[in-house]
C-alpha cells in the first residue's frame, strides 16, 4: 500500500471524514482542472465528477469501476 493511502486511511480511522480529506486536499493543489472538479462537488454535480473520471481513466487505458473498487476496498 502507497504512502498517500497509508495516510489517508489512517486519517478517516482517527475520526477524519471524507468531506475533510478533500478539502486538504484541494487547498494544497492549485491545479486547474483540480480546482473545476471541486466546484462540480460542492455544486452537488456528482454526475459531472464521476464522467469526468471516468473519461480520465479510459483516456488511460484504465478501467475506472475495478480501481474505484480497489480504492474503497482500503476503508473495509
Amino acid at each position: 500500500m502507497n504512502n498517500s493511502v497509508s495516510n489517508l486511511r489512517a486519517f478517516i480511522n482517527n475520526g477524519g471524514n471524507a468531506q475533510q480529506v478533500v478539502q486538504r486536499l484541494i487547498q494544497s493543489n492549485t491545479n486547474p482542472m483540480i480546482n473545476n472538479l471541486m466546484k462540480l462537488a460542492q455544486k452537488g454535480e456528482a454526475n459531472s465528477v464521476e464522467n469526468f473520471a471516468r473519461n480520465m481513466f479510459k483516456e488511460q487505458g484504465r478501467d475506472f469501476d475495478k480501481e474505484f473498487n480497489e480504492f474503497m476496498n482500503h476503508f473495509k
